[in-house]
């Protein structure tokens, strides 16, 4: 799976890319054709602790599956939005299922 990591107005460090590409990794075991992944980091421009956002687009093959969450950190925000594409992969496999 190609994995593109994009963060907007800062400089990502190596730990945080890592974290992103192990979490991102073990959803190949819920769906083994993933074709691609682009994750975008960003901080909002809000005085609230929880400004840390993360947006996941996932292309699988026939749909393209998205998530985006917002939190404290980086990886609490990634962690809830991979966890999000996981339960869609699962409705998106089931309706595969369904369909046949």
């Amino acid at each position: 799976m190609q994995v593109q990591v994009h963060s907007v107005h800062f400089d990502a460090d190596a730990k945080l890319l890592e974290f992103i590409q192990a979490k991102l990794s073990k959803l190949e075991q819920f769906h083994d054709q993933i074709i691609g992944t682009e994750v975008f980091l960003r901080l909002d421009k809000s005085d609230v602790n929880e400004n840390k956002v993360a947006e996941i687009r996932m292309a699988v093959p026939g749909k393209e599956l998205f998530a985006k969450k917002q939190s404290r950190s980086f990886e609490e925000s990634t962690d809830i939005a991979i966890e999000a594409l996981r339960k869609q992969i699962g409705k998106y496999k089931s309706k595969l299922k369904d369909n046949q």
